[in-house]
């Protein structure tokens, strides 16, 4: 059962860099980098990227996304990254800019991102993530991993890229608060699986989106199940804004790594 993460959009959009296109731009960092925010010179990288053989049957290059994408890694270089030397044998690192589905490269990125959530997965080609947006506070699918930097106070973040969603809304967020592996919705047989106090994901639906949020339930009212399946209602707060509404379980996903019955 898939979960829709709706922002309104309603053209096709950008799915992500290739890795030689990726290498590519890692090299004009170096070659070019006076020019990387001319809007001509990413208009000529855009168009080269579009028309090769590689792109066959992927979206466009936008030049304003080869620019972004710039913009990032010069960002990215203003932070402090520790050394090899003063990081830990044990301590997993996240590498460079990496798509998630980018073979060796996506394990060490995921490896780097499971070690700092905490999550344990035998399987990382399995794992998939989800993400907190900064914008609204929502949660939603991570499509890849672009690039990590370090703050100050040594936090690691990750700048991802949000499913069905174009370089304009990539965002940095904070991998031990943001970051986590993807909640899974409940089976209409697992109702009595939740318990009050339980946080869940739950799906906000107003007339004009609907968006993941986290809530906890705050009352349950068992009821018989029917041929549409479970029919008991639950009382939810969400925290973000501490509303309260009562929602049918179709709504509700478990979040790994929580305590239910």
């Amino acid at each position: 059962m898939d979960r829709l993460r709706p922002r309104q959009r309603q053209r096709p959009v950008f799915s992500g860099f290739t890795k030689a296109e990726i290498d590519k731009m890692e090299k004009l960092l170096i070659e070019s980098r006076e020019q990387l925010q001319s809007k001509e010179f990413c208009k000529k990288i855009a168009r080269s990227f579009s028309s090769s053989s590689g792109r066959a049957g992927k979206p466009i290059v936008k030049w304003t996304e080869v620019q972004s994408w710039f913009v990032a890694r010069q960002q990215e270089s203003t932070f402090k990254v520790p050394s090899l030397t003063a990081t830990s044998k044990n301590e997993s690192r996240i590498p460079e800019t990496c798509p998630l589905n980018n073979g060796h490269q996506s394990s060490e990125i995921l490896k780097g991102v499971v070690s700092q959530v905490g999550e344990k997965v035998p399987n990382l080609s399995e794992l998939e993530f989800e993400a907190k947006s900064s914008k609204d506070g929502a949660w939603y699918d991570v499509d890849m991993f672009l690039t990590h930097r370090f703050l100050s106070s040594g936090e690691a973040e990750v700048r991802v890229r949000f499913v069905g969603f174009g370089a304009e809304e990539d965002e940095w967020v904070n991998v031990k608060k943001a970051v986590r592996e993807r909640s899974i919705p409940f089976e209409h047989s697992e109702c009595n699986k939740l318990a009050i106090g339980d946080l869940v994901l739950c799906l906000q639906e107003r007339r004009d989106q609907s968006i993941y949020y986290d809530a906890h339930v705050i009352e349950i009212e068992r009821k018989t199940h029917d041929i549409r399946g479970c029919r008991c209602l639950f009382l939810i707060r969400y925290d973000h804004d501490n509303s309260e509404e009562s929602v049918r379980l179709r709504r509700l996903c478990y979040i790994p790594g929580q305590k239910i019955r």
